[in-house]
């Protein structure tokens, strides 16, 4: 395939938390691998890139940053319309970063016309992604799953009215995604089951979505035999603020595993917040001296404790993918996970590659980390088909390889495009009808 320059947008980079930081340093690095030449714009948090990979800041008045989220600027910080937008939107109770993002890199990408051969959003879908297909830009963007789904699952959640309108407001932006995900000509996603969200929650033409899986780096990634699994340790990575992250459900499952393995105790790779709805869940159920939460560490940190683990689990209501599954299977440890959304898809058969429960099911949860506690047999044998099924579906460069072929496609299909409209009249009507200027 010949080289392609690519603009890589992403709203968030932060390369610890979240999967879009994640997303942008692995499959940037790979793409750059194939040949290709990468430049990403990029809002705050900023992403960590490997040598090869430019960064263009794109920077917003970052009014959710630590340890100060929801901050109101100073004067002098505000400087232009996407500036008041962005604080309106935030004091109207709003999330503004999709579209002000979207809208800030379509103003500096308008003065690097013809310097990249297509721009691919990672799921701003902002209006400024319509704005820039008007410029002449060959535009894809990424769906891990349609964020309508979590608003969804917070609605379902939510105690009160006020919460109810308060999530409404927050979600918003969902709205104008959906406008825009039906205009893109190409759109990508990691898994049949969010390629179906996605044609159901935003209307979009099944045949615009291609389902290109993600992955790990499987040299990163790998068992460490040399450090030995910690007794009773379970690992998950779970936010403990998203409701659809299935963690009440885990602590609870956790509970009950401790009446019969008291040594019992949880590894969370994510941040407590002091007002996070999960700290009185602990203290209900007497688990704060067995639960621990980390943040901040780095990928062979990761890989370290994954190590230590006995097991891995996946308590998630729904996922359109699961990296952590897919870790702690590349990682060669045995793996409970729910059958949330695209979780099946990825873990693969149960008993065999994974043990599968019902998203939700306290109980099931709980008896299937302690079969995995009692037999170790058992553990091994699904941990090694895990890391078999990984490395045959589920890496970077796989996913890479599939990106730029859709890279190619769009880029091929623009060009056609543009030789058509600039035929002569008669050889246009001659040749069939053409392209519809409202699909493109």
């Amino acid at each position: 395939m010949a080289q392609l320059r690519v603009a890589f947008l992403v709203y968030r980079g932060n390369p610890h938390c979240g999967g879009q930081g994640v997303y942008t340093r692995h499959l940037t690095r790979e793409l750059v691998a194939l040949g290709h030449r990468v430049t990403v714009f990029s809002g705050q948090p900023y992403p960590e890139l490997v040598d090869g990979v430019d960064l263009v800041k794109v920077p917003s008045l970052d009014l959710y940053r630590e340890p100060k989220p929801f901050r109101l600027p100073r004067g002098r910080e505000v400087e232009s319309v996407t500036d008041l937008l962005e604080i309106a939107t935030m004091c109207t109770g709003g999330f503004p970063e999709p579209r002000t993002f979207s809208l800030r890199a379509r103003q500096l990408l308008r003065s690097r016309l013809g310097q990249y051969d297509v721009v691919h959003d990672d799921q701003s879908l902002g209006t400024g992604l319509v704005q820039m297909l008007g410029d002449g830009w060959a535009v894809t963007s990424s769906i891990h799953h349609p964020v309508t789904v979590d608003r969804a699952l917070d609605l379902e959640h939510a105690t009160s009215r006020r919460r109810q309108l308060q999530l409404r407001r927050w979600y918003g932006f969902t709205a104008m995604q959906a406008r825009v995900a039906r205009r893109l000509p190409r759109l990508l996603t990691v898994s049949e089951s969010s390629r179906r969200d996605i044609v159901e929650h935003l209307g979009v033409d099944p045949g615009r979505v291609a389902v290109v899986p993600i992955g790990v780096d499987p040299v990163l990634h790998r068992p460490r035999p040399g450090i030995a699994r910690v007794a009773g340790r379970v690992m998950t990575t779970a936010s403990a603020d998203v409701p659809m992250k299935g963690l009440t459900h885990l602590l609870a499952a956790l509970a009950k595993v401790r009446t019969d393995h008291p040594d019992a105790h949880l590894v969370v790779v994510g941040r407590l917040r002091a007002n996070s709805p999960v700290a009185p869940v602990l203290d209900s159920l007497g688990l704060r001296g067995a639960v621990r939460f980390v943040s901040g560490e780095s990928d062979e940190r990761i890989v370290e404790l994954y190590a230590e683990a006995s097991v891995a689990v996946v308590p998630s209501l729904y996922e359109g993918f699961s990296l952590p599954a897919v870790e702690a299977m590349a990682c060669g440890v045995p793996l409970v996970a729910t059958t949330g959304g695209a979780l099946p898809e990825v873990t693969g058969k149960d008993g065999e590659t994974v043990l599968a429960v019902a998203p939700g099911d306290e109980d099931a949860l709980a008896a299937a980390l302690c079969r995995l506690l009692d037999d170790e047999e058992l553990g091994r044998r699904i941990a090694a088909d895990g890391r078999r099924r990984v490395l045959e579906r589920f890496t970077w460069a796989v996913a890479a390889s599939g990106t730029a072929s859709l890279y190619g496609e769009l880029v091929g299909q623009q060009r056609a495009a543009r030789q058509r409209s600039a035929q002569p009249v008669g050889r246009v009507a001659a040749s069939g009808p053409g392209v519809d200027p409202a699909r493109c």
